[in-house]
């Protein structure tokens, strides 16, 4: 309560200063542009605006992104939109990864395009915390400053635009200017001193000749890692460093170009590439460990090098038999090397008196080829008040996931510390065909009634055939006031990662290996194969302007998913071993059976998620003294388990730690308010946003005591709820120049700490698989900006 009154009287005091006394909002202010802005997500129909649409959806301009100070897209949708969760907390191996998740379910529930067109997902998958099982979309490999907005479809869409879409779409949209640009870099770091991030990027336009467009762009960032780990037990000082972020640096390309060549026919083109590497501290070993080359302890440091492509080719045109017609065909992938520093193979030692300190532990690797055909037109008919828009069209998807082995080293003789290589055994390389089929139709039924009906058929080379459905409405009783409903169904398969991914984690004491799930060592533990998730879902609210620029909108939904896939409940002791030896894996024979564990992915149960989604905007003149565009959003969450399965030996297909995964890793509700101030003569600008992160929960695994690693027990942790304010402010030196200083995190609000036998070696502070708001505290900052 006290930290409420603090933040909220710091708010409500700087929102009065601002305003002189008495204000009065002038009467001709224009409708909020946003309001009024064309999407192209969640619809076939050409023209439609936010206003009107039967699905809720968000618009977030270039603009609102960059002014959040955040360094990555993923942050800003997730300071923005409430009902976007990231992970919270980056470590270990996956940690470099960007990805957004919706309504909090799996970041693999929310289907992301780029310009309408599928994107791929990652190499790196997830095993914890809300994202467990994830292959997600990485954000982060798009350069920031190619990018003119994203719309977020907050409704199931899987009927519109296939698998992935249970949860809704996140469709970025690029910019297509022929002329100007921008210049833009942000330098900052933590309130603690670490952290370093400098960021620097720019966007050109060009004119093609008489009727074409080209938009380059590049970024460039780099970050240092963060450490917000306690006191190791066994050395009495901070040499534990996994919590927090990893160091990286990246570098993205990219262009949208698109060439008319009269009668309508245009072709077009978006392609992209980057190139990240990233060092990732693993669990220190002390200097009992292998004195003979660290005498002094060592940290093995795991370090990426990934490259990410895309391209993409179409053609498309007005009148093909009075059809609208989009051919594209788009290609993209992803490249993952796995090396270890810092490191040694104590068994490889003990057998022959030597060990290399570094290994090449394995690549990952992740393509889809989309190949797709749609066709679009209005037909006019009697008795309906708008024409009927008929879209149809025809994709082929084929998807490859591989994975290669590591050196002999990283393997053999129970493997390296840290991480154990791949072994060639388990070494794959998987594919899979996806054809689909789809049919929509959208019409005023009548001026104020809207009608849209989709249908999609799929089939899958693995998996077989599915049939998903989505039904839309929306009635406008007044033109201030509406009622939207969508009734829709999905199906999402199981990556091909899920089927046959498996690696062996190797601590100090203990270690952890994730089994194919089409594996006979999975087999061995229970596992059966992998089915498809099939969803239903619900959405009902109301559209509202009770002034001419104050909107709100309200929506409730209910989701339910079948056949969730998570990590299985977990086997430890001999079990354990005896699968990762049919696995082929080698364990370190000083391990005790105990402390070993085995992993593999399973359809573990029926969820059932409720919630809500509120916004408001108001737009406000005050004459000489400027504008406030005022906003609020909240989105109320939660999940609950309808059904468990079972494993083919009888035991549940989850054990307390996933079921928290399921329905208490995101928070229960987030809400953010705030307002931007705008100066008369638009030189000085102010964006000041408090933020409340809801409770959420986590079963941890004990490290200390009787319960040490055990796959039955754990401790229940409470992660409180949060309050984070961001205030920024910006000034126009010169017209086109902005400078801007700001922080993330202003009052350095930390998350709930953990007991220290539920970190590793009591040293890990913070919950690394539910805590709302990170574990970095205050970010401050200083950006500029430069149009052309």
């Amino acid at each position: 309560m006290k930290n409420f009154l603090i933040r909220g009287g710091f708010l409500f005091s700087f929102s009065w200063l601002l305003l002189p006394h008495p204000v009065h909002a002038a009467a001709d202010t224009a409708e909020t542009s946003s309001n009024d802005a064309i999407i192209v997500t969640g619809t076939r129909e050409t023209h439609k605006k936010i206003r009107d649409s039967l699905s809720p959806i968000e618009l977030l301009t270039n603009k609102e992104l960059a002014e959040t100070g955040q360094t990555n897209i993923t942050s800003a949708l997730a300071q923005l939109v409430p009902s976007v969760t990231q992970p919270a907390v980056g470590q270990f191996v996956a940690a470099p990864t960007n990805f957004v998740s919706l309504r909090g379910l799996n970041p693999n529930q929310t289907l992301v395009l780029v310009n309408g067109k599928r994107r791929h997902n990652s190499a790196f998958l997830y095993i914890d915390g809300f994202a467990d099982a994830a292959t997600p979309t990485d954000l982060d490999l798009i350069a920031p400053e190619l990018i003119d907005h994203i719309e977020v479809l907050k409704d199931g869409a899987a009927a519109q635009y296939g698998s992935d879409a249970i949860a809704g779409v996140v469709n970025i949209i690029l910019k297509s200017d022929t002329h100007g640009g921008n210049v833009r870099s942000q330098i900052g770091q933590t309130y603690a001193g670490d952290g370093f991030v400098g960021q620097a990027g720019f966007n050109k336009g060009f004119k093609l000749g008489k009727s074409g467009f080209l938009d380059v762009a590049f970024d460039f960032r780099h970050q240092n890692h963060t450490s917000r780990d306690g006191i190791d037990s066994r050395t009495g000082s901070h040499t534990l460093k996994v919590v927090g972020d990893p160091m990286a640096t990246r570098y993205n390309f990219g262009l949208n170009g698109g060439y008319d060549f009269g009668n309508g026919i245009e072709l077009y083109t978006t392609d992209t590439y980057s190139h990240r590497n990233s060092e990732v501290n693993q669990v220190y070993r002390t200097g009992s460990s292998f004195p003979q080359a660290y005498p002094n302890g060592f940290t093995p440091l795991q370090k990426l090098s990934e490259n990410d492509f895309s391209a993409s080719l179409g053609l498309r045109g007005n009148d093909f038999l009075g059809w609208h017609w989009d051919i594209n065909s788009t290609y993209g992938g992803n490249f993952i090397r796995n090396d270890l520093d810092k490191t040694a193979n104590l068994g490889l030692y003990a057998a022959t008196g030597s060990t290399p300190l570094s290994v090449h532990l394995n690549n990952y690797s992740t393509t889809q080829l989309n190949n797709s055909l749609d066709l679009s037109r209005d037909i006019k008919l009697p008795l309906i008040y708008s024409p009927l828009t008929v879209a149809t069209g025809f994709a082929h998807r084929y998807e490859t996931y591989k994975t290669t082995a590591g050196d002999p080293a990283s393997y053999l003789y129970g493997g390296t510390q840290a991480r154990t290589g791949i072994i060639p055994a388990v070494a794959d390389s998987n594919a899979r065909n996806v054809y689909s089929g789809y049919l929509d139709l959208s019409a005023h039924l009548t001026k104020r009634w809207q009608v849209d009906l989709a249908g999609r058929y799929e089939y899958y080379s693995d998996f077989g055939h599915t049939l998903n459905g989505k039904a839309s409405t929306r009635y406008d009783f007044t033109d201030n006031f509406a009622l939207r409903s969508t009734f829709s169904s999905g199906t999402r398969a199981p990556s091909l990662a899920n089927e046959y991914f498996s690696t062996l984690s190797v601590g100090p004491d203990s270690a952890s290996g994730t089994l194919g799930a089409n594996s006979a060592a999975a087999k061995l533990l229970g596992a059966v194969p992998l089915k498809p998730e099939s969803a239903t879902n619900i959405t009902a609210g109301l559209v509202y302007s009770p002034l001419k620029n104050l909107h709100f909108t309200l929506d409730s939904y209910q989701i339910r998913i079948r056949n969730r896939i998570i990590s299985g409940p977990g086997i430890s002791g001999e079990a354990a071993l005896a699968a990762l030896n049919l696995q082929g894996v080698s364990v370190p024979s000083t391990l005790e059976s105990q402390n070993i564990s085995a992993w593999f992915f399973t359809n573990g149960a029926t969820t059932r998620t409720r919630g809500l989604d509120f916004t408001a905007s108001y737009h406000t003149r005050f004459e000489k003294f400027g504008i406030i565009d005022w906003d609020i959003a909240l989105n109320v969450n939660a999940t609950t388990i309808r059904h468990v399965n079972q494993l083919a030996n009888g035991m549940s297909s989850l054990n307390a730690q996933t079921r928290a995964y399921l329905t208490s890793s995101t928070p229960k509700n987030r809400i953010t308010f705030g307002g931007r101030w705008e100066s008369l003569s638009k030189r000085w600008d102010v964006s000041l946003h408090e933020q409340r992160f809801g409770q959420t929960t986590d079963e941890m695994t004990w490290y200390q005591g009787p319960n040490a690693y055990s796959m039955t027990d754990f401790n229940r942790i409470h992660n409180n709820p949060r309050w984070i304010t961001n205030l920024e402010i910006g000034y126009h030196p010169i017209e086109k120049l902005r400078v801007a200083i700001g922080a993330n995190n202003l009052f350095n609000a930390h998350t709930t700490r953990i007991p220290a036998a539920n970190g590793y070696y009591g040293s890990g502070k913070y919950d690394g698989a539910a805590s709302q708001i990170g574990v970095n505290g205050g970010f401050y900052y200083l950006q500029t900006s430069y149009n052309f």
